[in-house]
């Protein structure tokens, strides 16, 4: 029986690149000896993109569309696609043109060689200043303090055979790095190493606020580093201070002061309430982190909502 490819493509205002991305899908696709279908998540666009996917799914049944009630994110879409796939195997990428779509060929033959993930991996990166440094620090901070390990210049452009889909799918939390929880799940892995090439239209979807407020969130589900910094600032301010009050009872009280430093009870004790609560401030800071992110997942609400599909 002939296996079938799913190529999924989240969608955020790319009204223009729809029509142009679809055609040069089906010339790829076209040479490649598989069945395949093409899922569009549609994520709350406010421009045209729904009519320009539903022209398309009108006329082409191997294309199937899925769209949100709003905009829910591009890892949520990601996410959504996954759970809907039919596929052998799903390849994701993206509906801008940065992800060379003359490389799946090159996918689909590294999945037939065995492996389990096919990761696309950027050598270069036409991304503006503080995103492009941004990334580079991001991961250089996952690589130290991540459970699992992340590597520079990942993207989201990848293949995931069906056996890696079905476990993705037990996945549960809604703050999510869709590339993250596949690096968890482990399966083998190969490589697929490409240029990065400029947007054709329009603007990204992910801004650089909505990037901080992913990488916030992907530092917390990742890695408890963040919660184990309280542990460490204690066992660190216990030593300081335990050293400090050894210093001062010695100084002032057991030799008399030889060096007049003339320490006042009443200093004393504002210098060591002043960085105590500084402490306590900051440890509570990154516990509000895990209460924040533990209330997310406790309220158990769906992570995305379909407001109609396409040739299901």
């Amino acid at each position: 029986m002939q296996k079938t490819i799913s190529l999924i493509v989240p969608v955020y205002n790319e009204e223009r690149n729809i029509p142009l991305l679809y055609d040069r899908l089906k010339k790829v696709l076209g040479r490649c000896p598989f069945n395949y279908e093409i899922l569009f998540v549609n994520d709350g666009s406010n421009d045209c993109s729904a009519s320009e996917l539903k022209k398309i799914s009108v006329l082409d049944n191997k294309v199937k569309v899925i769209e949100f009630s709003r905009n829910f994110g591009k890892e949520i879409a990601l996410t959504a696609g996954l759970h809907n796939c039919f596929g052998d195997c799903a390849i994701m990428l993206d509906a801008d043109f940065q992800h060379p779509l003359e490389l799946i060929p090159e996918f689909i033959a590294k999945w037939e060689n065995g492996a389990e993930v096919v990761v696309g991996v950027r050598s270069n990166s036409s991304e503006k200043f503080i995103k492009k440094y941004g990334s580079l620090v991001f991961y250089k901070i996952m690589s130290r303090i991540s459970e699992t390990e992340l590597l520079s210049g990942a993207t989201d452009f990848r293949l995931l055979d069906k056996a890696v889909i079905s476990e993705f799918r037990r996945f549960t939390e809604k703050n999510r790095l869709t590339r993250g929880l596949i690096a968890w799940l482990g399966f083998k892995r190969d490589f697929v190493y490409f240029n990065a090439q400029p947007r054709i239209n329009g603007v990204p979807g992910y801004g650089t606020l909505k990037l901080v407020k992913l990488a916030m969130s992907s530092i917390v589900s990742l890695s408890l580093f963040p919660l184990k910094i309280a542990g460490y600032l204690g066992i660190f301010i216990t030593l300081v201070s335990g050293i400090m009050g050894l210093f001062i009872v010695l100084e002032k009280y057991i030799f008399n002061d030889p060096w007049r430093m003339n320490f006042t009870g009443s200093a004393i004790l504002a210098v060591i309430i002043l960085f105590l609560v500084g402490i306590i401030l900051s440890c509570l800071g990154l516990i509000a982190l895990y209460i924040a992110h533990i209330h997310s997942e406790v309220i158990n609400r769906p992570i995305y909502v379909i407001r109609k599909r396409e040739n299901f």
